[in-house]
């Protein structure tokens, strides 16, 4: 297909694929895990909450934890005062970031009344405005190529000394009806976006108003492309579950990169499988069942690292639903095989032994529904 590694302004990444700032899904343990496997450029932490960095609160500093084996590193900020997002944007400098963003598309109520998010296109000039103090603050704490060499590592490459790079995240516009007329507001905020030194834009392909229902829609982000002209690079996203999906996504919009969100919460090897499959036309075999479950046992023993016991079993009781979605094989899927006792087990195991005992049970053929009972199908929002 002829993809590159992506060009984030003075930053070359090692793929053209991202793991998106999933809200309440992407921390440090998840992030490891798909960088584990392979074929993220670079990975986001979840929404930061400015305010939060700069009083210090446990909660936006345990979402913005990083290690040196987590680089390269985006900190997606959200908020809508300059003076306080530039002070958040200079906080994740000095805290390892490698690239800065904006989050201009969040559709949660409890961001957008806040003017944060999504809300911020409907006032583009708000917006552009915000990026533009935030640019400006962050040439104000430059890095020197040292200090560059040492935030990146092997993982990317820098020319030389110079700012943490801003990119903006953003949706097609708030109403459908808008984008519909042909009146989406994305494409001219794109642009202004990088008449102020915005050096990448991600455009999920819904609107506000879509939320995460329907199919995103992919002419809606070639308007984007089409519209910068190549003056940065546009980043796809939104329904990308399969590495033939993100090849759709960029012949079909021309974008530079994908972002994936949900698709990656089963399928933490996506990216390794993407990256494959856009650059060989192959996509590698799929992890074995002993892999996966070791896969799931390695991120409950991040989480148990990075936080305790309790905080650890609560996640995983969240996420086992997700991650039993890549558990059965097609033979087991087809006889209407199912995971829910696996996934009950671990809802109820009273401590991190019990956890570890259901996944070795599974691996092992047991905590399996029988053949011909109804396959719990669940899909646990984001």
């Amino acid at each position: 297909m002829g993809v590159s590694p992506l060009q984030l302004g003075p930053i070359r990444l090692e793929t053209s694929l991202l793991l998106a700032p999933i809200a309440g899904y992407c921390d440090l343990a998840f992030r490891t895990i798909c960088r584990e496997f392979g074929g993220v450029g670079l990975a986001c932490t979840d929404l930061l909450s400015p305010q939060g960095l700069l009083r210090g609160t446990a909660t936006s500093l345990d979402l913005a934890k990083t290690n040196a084996f987590d680089k390269p590193i985006g900190m997606q900020l959200y908020g809508s005062d300059p003076e306080i997002m530039a002070a958040g944007a200079r906080w994740a400098v000095e805290h390892g970031a490698t690239v800065v963003d904006i989050n201009m598309g969040c559709p949660v109520d409890k961001v957008t009344k806040k003017d944060g998010g999504s809300k911020l296109l409907t006032d583009l000039s708000r917006a552009v405005g915000i990026a533009a103090r935030v640019v400006k603050e962050l040439e104000s704490c430059a890095l020197t190529a040292g200090e560059w060499s040492a935030r990146l590592g092997a993982a990317s490459s820098v020319a030389a000394s110079g700012p943490v790079p801003l990119t903006c995240k953003m949706r097609l516009c708030w109403h459908d009806a808008d984008y519909h007329a042909g009146r989406a507001c994305s494409p001219h905020l794109a642009r202004m976006l990088a008449d102020v030194g915005v050096v990448g834009v991600t455009v999920h392909g819904r609107t506000t108003e879509m939320k995460f229902s329907g199919e995103v829609q992919l002419a809606g982000i070639a308007r984007v492309v089409d519209e910068v002209g190549g003056r940065i690079p546009v980043i796809g996203n939104g329904d990308v579950r399969t590495p033939q999906d993100a090849a759709r996504m960029i012949a079909a919009t021309g974008c530079s990169g994908v972002m994936i969100g949900r698709g990656a919460i089963s399928t933490p090897w996506l990216f390794r499988d993407a990256w494959s499959f856009l650059t060989t036309g192959q996509v590698p075999p799929e992890p074995s069942l002993d892999e996966k479950i070791a896969m799931i046992g390695r991120y409950f023993t991040l989480m148990r690292q990075q936080r305790d016991d309790r905080y650890a079993l609560m996640q995983i009781r969240r996420r086992i639903s997700w991650f039993a979605k890549r558990l059965l094989t097609d033979e087991e899927r087809a006889a209407r095989v199912g995971c829910k006792p696996l996934k009950e087990a671990i809802r109820t195991a009273a401590d991190a032994e019990a956890v570890f005992a259901s996944l070795d049970a599974f691996r092992c053929g047991g905590l399996r529904s029988a053949p011909g009972m109804d396959v719990e199908t669940e899909s646990p929002a984001v």
